[in-house]
């Protein structure tokens, strides 16, 4: 599940693989902005099949608390 998720924030956010870490943070680097994080969660969403209610869209403010709200979900 986690480098399924990886994968997704990479492609999503358009970094490489190697910049995903737990620390990674909404607003902290140029390219994790408000319409990338609502296209980051739909791809989310897809990629495992899951609905992610709109507190834990709000919620996901990090790539620690993702792997939270996908696990959740699963």
């Amino acid at each position: 599940m986690k480098e399924k998720l990886r994968n997704i924030f990479s492609t999503s956010l358009n970094i490489k693989i190697e910049e995903i870490h737990d620390e990674l943070k909404y607003a902290t680097i140029p390219q994790w902005d408000s319409v990338a994080h609502m296209a980051l969660v739909a791809a989310i969403e897809e990629g495992f099949d899951i609905m992610i209610d709109a507190e834990d869209v709000i919620d996901m403010s990090s790539f620690a608390k993702a792997k939270e709200i996908v696990a959740k979900h699963l």
